[in-house]
């Protein structure tokens, strides 16, 4: 049930904070500002050699308050790192078997990034949560989304990478499932990560009352 009920959790939300900070501290600054935003869920990158120090330390300050995971996990051994010091959940910018497997193999909810339309279908058979679309997204913007769901509609889809207050909407009408946001809710004070976080909430959640009624 742990992966079922993270992936939920992370789904419910739709946003997430991209973090690369050096300590606990700031770490802590910019999750007390996710949480009070109401949006709880951080991605610490292992672009820093002490992300899993953080994620186990911020694991073990707000516990259940804060949804934690790993992100840039590149291989299996990054993974397992990853998941021993608390991670929730793995985010990658390529898509790896063995990462795969061993998320799998945890129940952690994996979010490869996949740059082709084989690549998604191979990280799905292998139980990835979402598909994380990126680099090209970069390239190709929100209307990436509309592209892998139309031969996959039901395809969970993790973006990021040039998301605004302003475009968001534009991401949410392609079909974007999570977004994530440098910037916007990783710089400031906690009072204004949490301003933006309650900004993205908002446009999610009005979004999503749109489209169900």
């Amino acid at each position: 049930m742990k992966k079922m009920n993270i992936t939920n959790r992370m789904a419910e939300i739709g946003a997430l904070a991209i973090v690369r900070v050096e300590t606990l501290d700031r770490a802590s600054e910019i999750a007390e500002g996710c949480i009070k935003g109401g949006i709880p869920v951080m991605e610490m990158s292992y672009t820093l050699n002490n992300a899993g120090e953080i994620i186990e330390g911020l694991s073990k300050k707000y516990g259940k308050e804060l949804c934690v995971g790993a992100g840039t996990v590149l291989d299996s051994e990054t993974a397992r790192h990853a998941i021993l010091h608390g991670a929730q959940f793995i985010i990658a910018p390529n898509y790896n078997e063995d990462v795969a497997k061993i998320c799998n193999r945890y129940q952690i909810p994996y979010a490869p990034g996949c740059t082709s339309l084989t690549e998604a279908v191979d990280a799905l058979s292998l139980g990835a949560a979402f598909i994380k679309a990126f680099p090209i997204s970069d390239f190709y913007g929100p209307k990436l989304v509309k592209v892998f769901k139309t031969p996959i509609p039901d395809m969970p889809i993790l973006a990021s990478g040039g998301i605004t207050l302003d475009n968001l909407h534009v991401w949410l009408e392609n079909g974007v499932d999570v977004c994530g946001f440098g910037g916007l809710l990783t710089k400031g004070s906690s009072e204004d990560i949490a301003e933006n976080a309650r900004k993205i909430r908002e446009i999610i959640d009005n979004f999503r009352n749109c489209t169900s009624n």
